[in-house]
């Protein structure tokens, strides 16, 4: 099969930083390596540093090195596209020369006048640049014009409102691609697979048969030396309002026309357009939040480097979300994610319901023999696959039944074909591809939601620290599920 080629003038702002270095140089090389880019491209990077095209095509060198070369002298070929302009972002005339090497490196390279822009930098300079690169005449006439930009996307919705108000001065919508790793992961794109390829799953997926579904991201390092950042955000902002949202969006979308960007935006809007919005008393007894203390070798977030010693800011986060539409009505979404956790992994339980009557059971039977509810476990990392659980005859005399667990788990070998997230959303930036990137709208409503918690939480004062490391948050996680007589479905013994 021949593969298309993505010609284009990538320039990143902020090339310098951690994120390019670690995620983005190494993916776009591996796009390269699999064809995806060829001759026809070029990066152009910047930021306030003095970095010449040699130096800087050796960091991009160094940022690949563990990565295997397909074919011999690949990994040099590849940073010869590698370009660097010292540029400061606030001065207008900065962009004239930019404009310039762009323009010299689209000649040099034929790229067919594509221009695609990523911000990866602090995001108050987001407006800043979008407006500069329409002032100063950097768009282009006769290609395609894109920009990628990294999370967060405001802190409210005031803020993310007023960016996007700034950014659409430039770029039309179906021009941004807002970047979400989560929604480049295999697994959470497995999702629409799932439902919609499999009419036995897609049947039942409803309130009539789903009792409750689970979302867990759980992560076992704490915030590590994004502490400064952290404290002025929390689990809320930096997990529940991008990542959780978009993943909660996706298991309760309708199914759409078709398995297009534009058609799949739509359901998803649709779907987060019908999640109640709380009052503030909602507010309180649906979510649960947490700051993990000290442990065995393990500081205190109040204690960690760069932290308020007084912080009230969350590291875990629980909650019951509910839609108010046909299809889920009366059905909880629960979600919980946190820092210091008990292990790294993100999962989704779909909880079916027990059938109405159970014929086997005895009343001489212990009550953990009765029939358990069937759970379709969809594993995102660091295993991938799906699980379903099922209930079976125990083996032996008499007839007792026992959950069973019908599984697919990806090989080793498969998951290493498979692409990177940051891989994947680059190409489909190249290519157009809104699929796995969110719109405003979906952003707008998802801040609309969370905007009614954080006031909450930001007028009263929090009883932290309230779990410790290696546990899967505080007890009151769990109490949220037992007031509806539930309870999560991967959980620790206390």
């Amino acid at each position: 099969m021949v593969l298309a080629e993505n010609k284009a003038v990538i320039t990143l702002f902020g090339a310098a930083g951690d994120l390019a270095q670690r995620k983005l140089y190494p993916s776009l090389f591996k796009l390269y390596q699999k064809h995806y880019l060829g001759e026809h491209f070029a990066l152009l990077g910047t930021s306030r540093r003095q970095i010449s095209d040699e130096d800087f095509q050796e960091m991009v060198r160094q940022s690949i090195s563990s990565i295997k070369e397909t074919a011999d002298g690949q990994a040099e070929s590849f940073v010869k596209h590698f370009f660097f302009q010292s540029h400061d972002v606030t001065k207008p005339e900065h962009y004239v020369v930019l404009g310039k090497r762009i323009a010299k490196l689209e000649e040099q390279f034929d790229t067919e006048h594509n221009r695609l822009f990523y911000m990866s930098m602090a995001p108050q300079f987001f407006g800043t640049i979008a407006i500069n690169l329409k002032k100063q005449n950097l768009l282009s006439d006769n290609g395609f014009n894109r920009l990628v930009i990294e999370k967060p996307f405001g802190r409210d919705f005031d803020s993310a409102k007023k960016l996007n108000d700034e950014l659409t001065q430039t770029f039309d919508e179906n021009q941004i691609f807002r970047i979400d790793h989560y929604l480049g992961k295999e697994m959470i794109q497995n999702i629409e697979a799932l439902r919609f390829g499999n009419t036995i799953i897609e049947s039942l997926w409803n309130n009539r048969y789903i009792d409750n579904i689970q979302v867990t991201l759980s992560e076992k390092l704490g915030v590590e030396e994004r502490a400064g950042y952290y404290d002025q955000s929390g689990a809320l902002r930096d997990m529940v309002q991008n990542h959780v949202m978009q993943i909660v969006a996706q298991l309760a979308m309708e199914q759409p026309v078709a398995f297009t960007d534009s058609d799949v935006r739509v359901e998803k809007i649709k779907a987060l357009r019908s999640l109640r919005l709380y009052t503030p008393s909602e507010a309180a007894a649906n979510f649960v939040r947490g700051q993990y203390d000290a442990g065995d070798n393990s500081t205190a977030y109040r204690k960690e480097d760069g932290v308020d010693p007084h912080s009230a800011t969350e590291t875990f986060v629980a909650a019951k979300l509910l839609f108010d539409n046909y299809r889920w009505s009366g059905v909880p979404f629960y979600i919980r994610t946190g820092k210091k956790m008990a292990d790294k992994f993100t999962r989704i339980d779909v909880v079916f319901r027990k059938p109405l009557i159970d014929i086997f059971a005895n009343p001489r039977m212990k009550s953990d023999q009765s029939l358990k509810s069937n759970v379709l476990t969809i594993y995102v990392e660091p295993k991938s696959g799906f699980a379903l659980r099922v209930n079976a005859k125990s083996a032996g005399q008499g007839f007792t039944t026992t959950p069973v667990d019908l599984s697919f788990l990806q090989s080793s070998a498969a998951k290493e074909e498979a692409p990177e997230p940051y891989e994947r959303l680059f190409h489909d930036a190249l290519e157009g591809n809104h699929t796995n990137f969110a719109s405003w709208a979906e952003i707008a409503y998802a801040w609309k939601f969370v905007d009614v918690i954080r006031k909450l939480w930001d007028i009263e004062d929090p009883q932290f620290p309230n779990y410790v490391p290696g546990s899967m948050g505080p007890a009151a996680s769990d109490e949220l599920l037992a007031r509806d007589g539930r309870q999560w479905v991967y959980r620790l013994n206390r």
